[in-house]
C-alpha cells in the first residue's frame, strides 16, 4: 500500500464526518444578502468579496457542528438501517482527533468572520452555540420532542441573518421575515423526522436511533409539518404585504413549493431524508429557481394597481 493510498484512508473519515456535501444548505443565507441590499438600497456587487469569505466561515462552523454531532451520535447511528455505516459508528475516528478537528474548524470559521463585521461574528458564535446545545449533554435538544425540530430549524433564521451582515449591520431583518423562515424551517425539519421515521419502518427502533421519536407518529409528524406550514405561511404573508406588495403575487407559487415538498417527503426511501441533496431532485430544483426568479422581479416590477386593496376598505361603517 503507497503512503498516499494510507494517507487518504487516515484522513478521509474526517473529511466524511464534516460533511462538506451538506454545504449546499448554506444556500439560504443568499436570500439574506439580496435583501439586505435592496432594503438599503447598495449595489450587491460591492460586497462579493465578503459574501465568498462570509459563506466559507458559515461553511466550516457548519461542518464543526456536523463533526461534534457524527461522534456524539455514533452509539444512536447504529440503530439507523444506512447511518450505521458512517465512519464514526464504524470506529475509524479517535476522539482526540475529532475534538482537535471541531475546535480548528471553528478556529478557521471564527477568523474568516471576523474579516466581514463583528455582527456577523457574533452570529458565527450563536449558530455554533445552538450546534452544541442541539448534540451535547446535558442540553441535547435534538432528543426533546418537538424542541428538536425548533431547536435545529433555527439555524435557517440564523443563516438569514449572516447573510445580511454581510451588506449592513445598521439594521436588522423584519422580524415577519426571521419568523416566517423559522417556520418554514421547521416544515423542512419535520417532514425529514416523518420521512425518517417511515423509513426506519419500527417504532421501537426508532426510538433508539432517536429519543424523541419515542413520541412522535407518522400522523404526529404530519399534523406538525401542516401546522408549520401555515406559520411559515402567515409570517411570509405579513411580510410581503407590509414591505413589497407586489411579492403578494408569489403567494401560489410558495404554496406549490410547500407542497411539492411534502409529496416528497411522503415517498417510499423520500429524498427529504437527505436535504443536502434535494438538488437532485430536477423537477423542484428548476421549479425553486423559477419561483426565485419571480421573487427577484417582482421586486423590481412596480404594479400600482395593488395598492388599492391597501387603500380601500371592503366593509364600510354606516
Amino acid at each position: 500500500m503507497s503512503i498516499r493510498v494510507r494517507i487518504y484512508q487516515n484522513i478521509h473519515p474526517y473529511l466524511e464526518i464534516a460533511r462538506p456535501d451538506h454545504w449546499f444548505k448554506n444556500v439560504f443565507l443568499l436570500p439574506g444578502t439580496a435583501l439586505a441590499a435592496v432594503f438599503t438600497q447598495t449595489s450587491i456587487e460591492l460586497f462579493w468579496g465578503k459574501l465568498i469569505i462570509g459563506i466559507l466561515s458559515t461553511c466550516a462552523i457548519a461542518s464543526a457542528n456536523y463533526v461534534i454531532n457524527e461522534w456524539i451520535d455514533a452509539q444512536f447511528d447504529k440503530y439507523h438501517p444506512i447511518k450505521k455505516n458512517r465512519a464514526s459508528v464504524l470506529g475509524k475516528v479517535t476522539a482526540r482527533w475529532v475534538y482537535l478537528e471541531y475546535l480548528l474548524l471553528l478556529g478557521i470559521g471564527f477568523s474568516l468572520a471576523r474579516l466581514v463585521s463583528t455582527p456577523f461574528l457574533v452570529t458565527e458564535i450563536i449558530f455554533s452555540v445552538m450546534g452544541f446545545l442541539y448534540n451535547v449533554k446535558p442540553f441535547r435538544t435534538k432528543d426533546r420532542v418537538y424542541l428538536d425540530v425548533i431547536s435545529e430549524s433555527i439555524n435557517n433564521p440564523i443563516r438569514l441573518v449572516l447573510g445580511w451582515f454581510i451588506v449592513t449591520h445598521s439594521l436588522i431583518p423584519p422580524s415577519s421575515l426571521l419568523l416566517g423562515y423559522w417556520a418554514g424551517g421547521a416544515f423542512l425539519m419535520s417532514i425529514k423526522r416523518y420521512a425518517e421515521y417511515r423509513f426506519i419502518g419500527k417504532p421501537d427502533i426508532a426510538g433508539l436511533y432517536r429519543r424523541s421519536f419515542k413520541f412522535y407518529t407518522e400522523t404526529s409528524l404530519l399534523v406538525l409539518s401542516f401546522f408549520y406550514a401555515n406559520c411559515s405561511a402567515f409570517f411570509l404573508g405579513v411580510f410581503l404585504v407590509k414591505y413589497r406588495i407586489e411579492l403578494v403575487l408569489s403567494l401560489p407559487g410558495f404554496a406549490i413549493l410547500f407542497a411539492w415538498y411534502l409529496y416528497l417527503g411522503i415517498k417510499s426511501d423520500s429524498p427529504a431524508q437527505k436535504p443536502e441533496h434535494i438538488y437532485r431532485e430536477k423537477g423542484f430544483t428548476y421549479y425553486t429557481i423559477f419561483l426565485a426568479i419571480v421573487v427577484s422581479l417582482l421586486f423590481a416590477i412596480e404594479i400600482p394597481g395593488l395598492n388599492w386593496f391597501l387603500e380601500n376598505a371592503f366593509i364600510t361603517q354606516e
